[in-house]
């Protein structure tokens, strides 16, 4: 996710919040249009070394699908938590998230210090 969420109100969060959702469920509807036919799947080629690649691809996009569906879960959260009035709040300890911390990643759930005990364990 482009950090491109410059405003401190909560209005131009939530619009970029939900911009970011309709695009990446954009770009994961797309992703899932280009999924391999049989044809192109690995182990139909005529040379091991094509195969090697397609699977390369095939999984470099699966990953990418991946990526792309846990930043549309964690932006789908956010949007609940604007909703439910909990946003820009702690998940963990309740108190408030920097609103720094906020800007630079719209989808925090955890303060700095939270986050910071998690990424420790």
């Amino acid at each position: 996710m482009e950090v491109k969420a410059r405003s401190k109100r909560l209005a131009d969060l939530k619009a970029y919040l939900e911009a970011e959702k309709e695009r990446l469920e954009q770009d994961i509807a797309e992703a899932e249009m280009d999924v391999p036919t049989d044809e192109n799947r690995a182990g139909y080629g005529n040379h091991m070394a094509d195969d090697a690649t397609e699977v390369f691809e095939q999984e470099k996009s699966a990953g990418r699908r991946r990526d792309q569906q846990i930043l549309l879960d964690q932006v789908t959260d956010a949007l609940q938590r604007i909703e439910n009035g909990t946003y820009g709040f702690c998940t963990r300890c309740g108190r408030p998230i920097d609103s720094a911390r906020l800007r630079a990643l719209p989808t925090a759930s955890l303060c700095y210090d939270c986050k910071a005990r998690e990424e420790t364990r």
